[in-house]
């Protein structure tokens, strides 16, 4: 699967998409919270006021925030959000807030990687001023803050938080999600729906797996016949208007789309445009008798790029050059990973060219220096598909008398990952200060082989909310414990506004564990 990472042509970054969880936060109590949780959040005598209905938002020129303050108004007025647990704060005779004033210090910063996000909210009590604030260094920093605004209103008529102070900003640049559209179609409204809940959780990359052995669904002007062959069917493809509707919908939504195209490995699909840049195309993948490691693929399909092959690096580099001037980030991605030595092996060019003294690494260097210059690998233990069986057929294993523990269950990456597992997980444990530096965010990833649009939301969320809070503020607390016991009431009520708003997030309890705190916790508590 797509375990590598390229980095942009124009310079080098060394990305580990792991988390960390640093201590910023005091575990408060508040009748109104925020998901992920602000950096700081102070609201020293929770109070609320009612929104003006004819609140209106005030922001500097700019194309995406303008879009976005006007989509956020409305969203204000008409959400009317139910809390699973209404708020124990009472609308005093405070006058409603009427405004919100949005103040951006540079409103030209290019959503990229590293962009300043920071912004500072206040709300005043509205007894000083019916005018709330947003600062931020950016349009992006401005779009988070938005954000928070928006689930500090509830009810109906909308009433919000007020006289309080936020300053937020996230420990990690890079905050994403992994989707992979090949071995299954997901619609371009399934990935609208993915990147506004994403924007939500304040994720602001989507990492984008297109291609792959089984299909190759993405219409390329220079390479039109990759598609026209390689997709499952003409309604299952991805066309430039396409695109350019999916990158800018994430760019009003501050949430950036980096592409991935696998290769050499998991190119089968280009084999129906192209067999003579393929090798070990149309064979079964795993023969009888052979074991783990003289397979032709690590699963169905087989086909790998022949670097021996002049004409693979003109269809490579074409399809390259399309990518990135479809897709404007910095970042793109070559995949690179899970190369099958046997599948090289069964071509009749390669074997003269290793009966010459020609090594299978010599293969590999050839095709990274010429295509990807820049690859480092991805640790799965954030696969959201993991934990539901295998998915190749006839599989001998479940031929086991009753009782029989089955392990993993077929599941070549079990068990299941659940919330609690992603919240708590730190990966800076065994690294020193100066390698920790090196971790600049991470993602949890959706491999499609078991997983299409009917299963989307409920695989991804609301795990990948934990996720986004750990990216976003950490884990643990001032005193360094860490959240997860009062994460577990907020991710409750994060979840349950999720589902308001579209998306299909699974439940993490029954509805009545909310409804009586403290009732569905253990009876002890675990350091």
């Amino acid at each position: 699967m797509g375990n590598g990472i390229r980095i942009p042509f124009s310079f080098l970054l060394i990305l580990v998409l792991f988390f960390h969880s640093t201590p910023q936060i005091s575990a408060t109590g508040y009748p109104i919270n925020v998901w992920p949780k602000p950096t700081t959040f102070s609201w020293p005598e929770p109070r609320i006021t009612l929104l003006s209905p004819n609140f209106t938002i005030f922001s500097p020129s700019n194309p995406y925030l303008n879009q976005v303050a006007k989509r956020y108004r409305n969203q204000f007025i008409n959400e009317h959000y139910h809390p699973l647990v209404d708020p124990p704060v009472h609308l005093t005779g405070l006058p409603p807030l009427r405004s919100l004033d949005i103040k951006v210090t540079d409103a030209s910063a290019p959503l990229t990687h590293g962009v300043n996000e920071s912004y500072k909210l206040i709300i005043h009590s509205p007894y000083q001023t019916q005018t709330a604030t947003i600062s931020a260094e950016t349009v992006w920093g401005a779009l988070r803050g938005l954000e928070t605004f928006s689930q500090l209103i509830y009810g109906n008529p909308p009433r919000l938080a007020c006289e309080l102070y936020i300053h937020d900003e996230p420990l990690f640049p890079y905050r994403g999600v992994m989707l992979d559209t090949s071995r299954n179609f997901y619609g371009v409204t399934d990935l609208l729906r993915l990147i506004k809940a994403m924007s939500m959780n304040k994720l602001n990359v989507l990492h984008w797996h297109i291609t792959d052995s089984h299909s190759f669904p993405l219409v390329l002007p220079s390479e039109p016949e990759l598609a026209k062959k390689g997709a499952y069917g003409e309604e299952m493809m991805y066309t430039p208007e396409d695109i350019t509707k999916v990158v800018e919908f994430g760019m009003e939504h501050g949430v950036r789309i980096m592409p991935e195209i696998d290769m050499p490995g998991h190119t089968a699909s280009w084999a129906e445009a192209y067999p003579d840049i393929v090798t070990c195309t149309n064979m079964f993948w795993w023969s009888a008798g052979a074991d783990l490691f003289n397979r032709l693929a690590h699963e169905p399909a087989t086909g790998q790029l022949n670097p021996l092959t002049t004409n693979t690096y003109k269809v490579v580099k074409n399809v390259i050059r399309d990518v990135v001037s479809m897709f404007p980030d910095s970042f793109y991605h070559g995949g690179a990973d899970e190369i099958t030595p046997n599948c090289w092996k069964s071509d009749k060019t390669i074997q003269y060219f290793l009966a010459k003294n020609g090594t299978l690494s010599q293969l590999l260097e050839m095709f990274v220096n010429s295509t990807l210059p820049y690859i480092i690998n991805q640790n799965q233990f954030y696969y959201l598909d993991c934990g539901h069986g295998g998915w190749v057929g006839n599989g001998s294993r479940y031929n086991q008398p009753p009782g029989t523990n089955l392990g993993n269950g077929g599941s070549w990456c079990a068990p299941f990952k659940t919330w609690q597992t992603i919240y708590n997980y730190d990966i800076t444990y065994g690294l020193n200060i100066d390698e920790a530096k090196l971790v600049l965010g991470g993602e949890v990833a959706l491999w499609s082989e078991q997983a299409d649009p009917t299963v989307m939301d409920p695989r991804i969320w609301p795990r990948a909310s934990a996720m986004a809070e750990t990216l976003w503020s950490g884990n643990r607390d001032s005193t360094g414990m860490k959240r997860y016991a009062e994460a577990t009431d907020r991710l409750n009520e994060w979840r349950n506004r999720m589902v308001t708003r579209g998306i299909g997030a699974e439940p993490i309890q029954p509805l009545w564990c909310i409804r009586n705190p403290g009732k569905c916790n253990q009876p002890f508590k675990l350091s």
